[in-house]
């Protein structure tokens, strides 16, 4: 239970924000309880987890699509929600002093509660169906966190971008995730996790692993998907300093070390993993040094850092698994404090332009002691966590083979990188806190922020000064514990000592740190030579992709979409004609082992009266009113059909929908145009009656092809149950409203919505009434006639009572809830034609609206109930009671849920029915 409310705490937490948002102080109050007591709740696992222990937590829920509600807890896990939690409320304290007085800080922090709680859903999922749910809610809120200054062009289009790349790459994270559990046979991450032999032996592991990637890679923005992660820091900066240095994009590197025990191990993931790294970190270190923006310089050291981070992975050794988690701790302290430190700066001068930032030394010393600190670290410097790290990954690159001869490349760049990291750290330390004096800054002189805005700066920054002095006795235990989680196994003799002695990573940080050092010292060059290149918008390059894929979807929607009910239909028939073709082409022989059923006269009757039934519709379709009576005689026909082979229900239901459905067809066709013109050309005639011909004969080759051959049925389970289990001798009638009650509450759903959807559509039309017939005759001025007056009043009593007896006799006899409402719907909307919707209304004052939520309230808090005693949902129970001068009787639950579906049909019936009035009422009165 801990798992699950450390999860939906920060959700909880979303009331408190609102309920609280008066002031900002107050707000941030409110946002940070709830996560604090997650924290609480977190750290209370510690002992648990440090000592090796893993605890899941398992909730069935959709067991047979493999979707349960399964929470685990171990050390990569705890690492990773410590992070989320802990740097969370540093982040939360900061956004109280930074948010301006214009910001709605109960939708910022509402929006920042929303991420947290989906970031802990994605670490702490042991179903992996459940953590791309959550995965898929990160991409969202962060959606509305980039775009939180939605008044901004750059914020929207930048939300836009970082939800569509990561969006794609979930698309494709699902279709892994499905090939995965497809060859493990589970979503588990126990199963998965153990079954890595299998999975790499597998035939599909290629596609799984290049599928999963993709959406590591565009979450973690690895190149090529590093464009929309500078494009991002249009968010504000507590957002950046929480998304992009412990949460969001570190979901992606999440993912990798989750996975490793059952991807990694093949060429397939050295070269995919590691050649993405080595290129992103590479391209990263580089761009942040071009960059003059504050936050872009750290957006692309953020972007070199994961490529760092992607590529120990892809080293394939169980050490370099270490090294890189050992990076990500270092990385999510000293960029969150960085981040935090550029929007100080930002919040003090109202700029982040390096160009117009220098001697902030002078103006905010404790800022820019906090500041340096924190790039001292990303440079890796000794006696800084960033350091020990680094140190590790360049140890890492140097003991890898897999290029063979050509191994030594690694290395080489990996120093490289180092360099450029030093780089833009210097620049980011020498640029803006000295060389000389500051530029037409937009708030002149600036100052040092809040007492309280530099507190969680100082930790991370302090962090940072603890975990590179004494490892041993701060990180330690965590980085063991999410170690040994990450690999499944125990992990490998290391070290954290702070001096290995002279030696080659000693001297690749060297020659990085002295490389830096000349690089900035000539990065007046680098400006001007990046300056003379092609400039390339990743912004306006990706939308022009966008547009260009916007345009080749509508033109292939023309093809199909042209507004053609006819080509729809074609479509549609051609399709199924060849599935079904497919299915038949593989059969030695169409005729089965089985013999047919006899015919008898009767019944070859009623055949051929539905086939003259259904031509008359087509020939007399041009006449719409003419054309539904044989159309009438077509349901009925399939009606008798239903009864003439034992499915009374099934009969009566079909009899009650078709006379709904031509009441629907009266109402809507007097409306328009008697006659239908001719507009087919011959081609199209000769083309629909081939393709009814082959449908026809296809059919019933299909038909024939089943109907002589043997098959299990489900009825024969259904038929012995019925009355032990659901309490009823009606079989139809049991399944709709106990073995199966979950889809029949779906349906009526479905029916309500349909009959709002429909009110909505039809309560402002008004269409021209017609006054006369396709003969050119007036139509009759007597609106009511006095037959069809006194006839429908006497029916109206005596259709209730039936509707009535047939609901009551339904669990038992032919009937229910559904026919019962059809029954009902027809005696009212006969009232509505025989006096008009005024005079009904004024007569039944009743709320369709109200009828068809209330049916769904009632049938979906029936199965409340044996939810209480601990059954399944939906779950019926019945009792026999006797009662004197009655005798015995049955009462069941079900019959609730059946009253459900009565008023969800009466509800939703008569919204589309009795509106159909109103669409011509203003011209009958004329008439009238």
């Amino acid at each position: 239970m801990a798992l699950a409310l450390i999860i939906v705490l920060p959700f909880l937490g979303i009331c408190f924000s609102q309920l609280m948002r008066s002031t900002r102080s107050y707000c941030a109050l409110g946002t940070a309880l709830t996560p604090i007591m997650a924290l609480g709740l977190l750290l209370a696992e510690r002992k648990t987890v440090f000592s090796g222990q893993v605890r899941i937590v398992n909730w069935p829920w959709l067991s047979d699509l493999g979707l349960d509600l399964s929470l685990r807890l171990d050390g990569l896990s705890f690492l990773f929600a410590l992070l989320i939690l802990g740097i969370g409320l540093l982040v939360i304290l900061y956004a109280r002093y930074y948010l301006s007085e214009s910001d709605p800080p109960g939708r910022f922090f509402g929006y920042f509660l929303a991420f947290m709680s989906s970031m802990l859903g994605v670490v702490l999922s042991e179903n992996l169906l459940l953590m791309l749910m959550f995965w898929e809610l990160t991409s969202l809120s962060s959606f509305l966190l980039i775009g939180f200054w939605n008044h901004r062009r750059d914020a929207r289009r930048g939300a836009r971008m970082a939800l569509a790349v990561t969006g794609g790459g979930g698309l494709a994270l699902l279709a892994g995730i499905l090939l995965i559990g497809h060859i493990v046979g589970s979503f588990e991450l126990t199963q998965v996790l153990a079954a890595g032999d299998t999975i790499r032996a597998h035939a599909l592991y290629p596609l799984a692993l290049i599928l999963v990637l993709l959406g590591v890679f565009t979450k973690s923005a690895q190149f090529p998907f590093h464009f929309w992660l500078p494009r991002a820091m249009a968010a504000p900066t507590p957002v950046s300093a929480f998304l992009h240095s412990a949460t969001m994009v570190k979901a992606g590197v999440f993912l990798l070390a989750r996975l490793y025990p059952a991807l990694s191990g093949t060429d397939w993931w050295f070269f995919l993993v590691g050649l993405t790294g080595m290129a992103t970190l590479l391209l990263g270190a580089v761009m942040a040094l071009l960059q003059h923006d504050l936050k872009g310089v750290l957006a692309y050291s953020t972007i070199s850092h994961l490529g760092l981070i992607t590529l120990l992975f892809g080293l394939d050794s169980d050490f370099s698994q270490v090294a890189a988690i050992f990076h990500i701790i270092n990385h999510a302290t000293f960029k969150a404090s960085l981040f935090m430190a550029a929007g100080i700066i930002d919040h003090e001068t109202g700029t982040r332009d390096i160009r117009q930032l220098h001697g902030m030394w002078r103006y905010m010393p404790h800022s820019a002691a906090l500041a340096i600190v924190a790039s001292l670290s990303m440079a890796g410097v000794p006696l800084l966590n960033g350091f020990l790290s680094k140190e590790m990954f360049f140890a890492e690159t140097l003991g890898q083979h897999l290029f063979g001869s050509f191994g030594g490349i690694i290395p080489v760049l990996a120093t490289l990188a180092g360099a450029f990291s030093v780089a833009y750290s210097l620049r980011f330390i020498h640029d803006v806190f000295f060389n000389g004096k500051p530029v037409d800054l937009p708030i002149y002189p600036p100052h040092e922020p809040p007492r309280y805005m530099r507190i969680p700066v100082e930790v991370l920054v302090l962090i940072c000064l603890l975990v590179g002095i004494v490892p041993g006795l701060t990180v330690a235990p965590l980085l063991n514990a999410a170690g040994a989680a990450s690999l499944n196994g125990p992990i490998p003799p290391y070290s954290l000592s702070i001096w290995h002695g002279f030696n080659t990573p000693l001297l690749m940080s060297f020659i990085a740190l002295t490389g830096g050092g000349l690089i900035y010292f000539l990065r007046n060059s680098l400006f001007r030579w990046h300056e003379s290149l092609p400039q390339l918008n990743s912004l306006e390059i990706f939308e022009h992709v966008q547009r260009a894929l916007a345009a080749l979807a509508r033109k292939a929607n023309k093809l199909l979409d042209n507004g053609s009910l006819q080509r729809y239909l074609v479509l549609v028939l051609l399709s199924a004609l060849t599935l079904v073709a497919v299915a038949l082409l593989p059969l030695d022989s169409l005729t089965g082992s089985v013999a047919l059923t006899q015919l008898d006269g009767i019944t070859i009757l009623g055949f051929v009266i539905m086939a003259l039934a259904s031509m008359a519709t087509v020939v007399f379709q041009r006449h719409r009113l003419v054309a539904l009576m044989p159309l009438s005689a077509v349901g009925l026909m399939v009606s008798l059909a239903f009864l003439r082979y034992s499915a009374p229900d099934l009969a009566l239901t079909q009899l009650s929908v078709e006379v709904v459905t031509i009441i629907l067809l009266i109402l809507s066709i007097f409306f328009l145009p008697i006659r239908t013109p001719i507009e087919s050309t011959r081609f199209r005639r000769g083309r629909d009656l081939l393709v009814a011909l082959a449908c026809g004969v296809m059919m019933s080759l299909l038909a024939y092809a089943v109907m002589t051959r043997p098959y299990d049925s489900i009825a024969t389970f259904f038929l012995e149950n019925s009355v032990s289990g659901g309490g009823g001798t009606n079989v139809v009638n049991v399944i709709l409203v106990d073995f199966r009650g979950f889809d029949t509450l779906g349906e009526i759903c479905v029916l309500a919505i349909a009959g709002v959807g429909i009110y909505g559509l039809l309560h402002a039309l008004r269409l021209p009434f017609p006054k006369r017939d396709y003969g050119g005759r007036t139509w009759s001025i007597d609106s009511h006639p006095m037959i069809l007056d006194d006839l429908a009043r006497q029916m109206l009593p005596m259709a209730l009572l039936i509707s009535v007896f047939i609901f009551m006799r339904g669990h038992n006899l032919p009937g229910g809830g559904f026919i019962a409402g059809l029954i009902t719907s027809i005696a009212l909307i006969l009232q509505y034609i025989s006096h008009g919707v005024i005079w009904t209304q004024e007569r039944q004052p009743l709320s369709y609206h109200g009828m068809a939520g209330w049916g769904i309230c009632i049938a979906g808090l029936t199965g409340l109930s044996s939810l209480a005693f601990g059954h399944t949902y939906l779950t019926s129970a019945f009792r026999h009671f006797h009662l004197p001068l009655i005798g015995e009787f049955e009462l069941a639950t079900a019959m609730l849920f059946d009253l459900g579906v009565y008023l969800a049909v009466v509800g939703a019936t008569m919204l589309i029915l009795s509106n159909m009035g109103h669409v011509g009422q203003d011209e009958c009165k004329e008439v009238a």
